[in-house]
């Protein structure tokens, strides 16, 4: 399976469709590497782990893409955002933003999250674990925001995920990480919607149809193979 996904990824390089290359360089790195680790016969060993060298340097380990959200564009909802980088591979993801909170806020932060948990629960990926870091709401809002957590992790293990939870007083910066290597850094962070024109308008539920502040997100992917 491991070899026929380089294969594909080979064929998407040379026509020049070197995200879905990268993603199927990847995925067939990480099948070789589950045989390696799989396999006693050393001569064995020792073939595969060169074919994982020539296809790590084939496909670089390296990649970075530009997106422009421009102000009041629509069609930019966590699924057609992130769905390029959900394979079925993914299965741990780390979250910071330091407002996943502002219950005070009509929650909008917290609902944020929990649609973006949403997503990882619907696949195509098998989740088990979401690390989320993030900071402390201020004052009375605190109390709410640990509520609310506490109701998406017992949410979320209810599908067999399970939900870590840290906080920093210094986080700044906005990521999103899978483990097969992919990294998404998106300027306003999951909080790139506007504000519904009301509870009952399109675009309200559904976050396609629903335009969105100017921002830029930056996608990159750097080599996530282990030392065999």
């Amino acid at each position: 399976a491991g070899a026929e996904t380089v294969k594909r990824a080979v064929q998407l390089d040379l026509a020049s469709r070197f995200q879905e290359s990268l993603v199927c360089y990847q995925e067939g790195i990480d099948l070789l590497l589950q045989v390696v680790k799989a396999t006693t016969d050393e001569a064995k060993k020792h073939r595969y782990r060169q074919k994982i060298s020539e296809f790590t340097f084939l496909s670089d380990g390296k990649y970075h893409k530009q997106i422009k959200i421009e102000e009041n564009a629509t069609g930019f909802g966590y699924e057609k955002l992130f769905h390029e980088y959900l394979t079925e591979i993914v299965s741990e993801v780390w979250v910071e933003d330091p407002y996943i909170r502002q219950v005070h806020q009509a929650s909008r932060y917290l609902v944020n999250f929990l649609r973006f948990c949403e997503m990882l629960v619907k696949g195509p990926c098998k989740v088990k674990t979401i690390h989320l870091l993030t900071s402390y709401d201020e004052g009375s809002g605190r109390s709410q925001q640990m509520a609310a957590l506490g109701e998406i992790k017992q949410s979320l293990s209810n599908y067999g995920v399970t939900l870590d939870i840290d906080f920093s007083s210094s986080i700044h910066d906005r990521e999103i990480r899978f483990n097969n290597g992919w990294m998404i850094k998106i300027g306003r962070g999951l909080d790139y919607f506007k504000k519904p024109q009301g509870r009952f308008s399109i675009g309200c539920c559904d976050f396609d149809l629903r335009p969105c502040h100017e921002t830029t997100v930056d996608v990159f992917h750097t080599k996530h193979t282990k030392k065999m």
